[in-house]
C-alpha cells in the first residue's frame, strides 16, 4: 500500500458519506427538504426590526440581582 498524498487522500468520513449516498440516493432529497424546513426561511424585516428594538438591556451580572436592591 502506497503512502497517501494530498492529491489522492480521502478521509474516513468522506468515504462513509459517499457510500451512504450510493446506497441510499433518496437521502439527498430528504436532506434538501429538511434544510428548507428548518433553515431556508424568509425573514420578515418588520418583525426583525421590532424584535431588535424591543430588547431589554441585560445587567452585567444577572445572578444575584437582588444585591443591587
Amino acid at each position: 500500500m502506497s503512502k497517501p498524498t494530498i492529491d489522492n487522500y480521502e478521509s474516513e468520513h468522506t468515504k462513509f458519506l459517499q457510500e451512504l449516498f450510493e446506497k441510499r440516493p433518496y437521502l439527498a432529497e430528504q436532506q434538501k427538504e429538511a434544510r428548507a424546513m428548518w433553515w431556508d426561511k424568509k425573514l420578515n424585516q418588520e418583525e426583525l426590526k421590532r424584535f431588535t428594538e424591543s430588547k431589554v438591556p441585560q445587567s452585567s451580572y444577572v445572578y444575584f440581582d437582588w444585591l443591587k436592591k
